[in-house]
């Protein structure tokens, strides 16, 4: 349990530092800002695009484990069924986030922005503590 909830934590900390260093390199200037933000088509794409991902996905990964065939899952695999489900959770979380966030800083746009600190705030839900890792897998392994 240990292990997989390690896992997870590395997972959810990795993403987080990946977004903090893109907001780094940005605003230092080592890498320049808003170089896409004269494309106003790619950006109504985008945005649309990213909005849809973003919206979809936040409530289907707070959800998740809440399914009848995922609980089932967790119940016969256990820490190999919560490493499985939990890692997806978080990708559905964190990938958005770090691709808004990238986003963000290309067209200037603070629509990215925010969407990229909604799921940062929705990761705080799904924080893979060892509490939620027992209680999500139905008890102490």
């Amino acid at each position: 349990m240990k292990k997989t909830k390690n896992i997870l934590q590395f997972e959810a900390y990795t993403s987080i530092v990946l977004g903090l260093i893109i907001v780094i390199l940005y605003e230092t200037n080592l890498v320049l800002s808003g170089s896409y933000a004269t494309n106003a088509n790619a950006e109504f794409l985008i945005l649309s695009l990213m909005e849809l991902i973003t919206i979809c996905l936040i409530p289907l990964s707070l959800r998740l484990f809440k399914f009848k065939g995922i609980k089932e899952s967790l119940a016969v695999t256990r820490c190999y069924g919560l490493l499985r489900w939990g890692s997806l959770r978080l990708i559905m979380l964190c990938l958005p986030m770090v691709v808004n966030t990238l986003l963000y800083y290309l067209f200037m746009n603070v629509a990215f922005g925010y969407m990229g600190i909604i799921c940062l705030i929705c990761l705080a839900f799904v924080w893979p503590s060892t509490k939620r890792c027992v209680n999500e897998i139905g008890g102490e392994q």
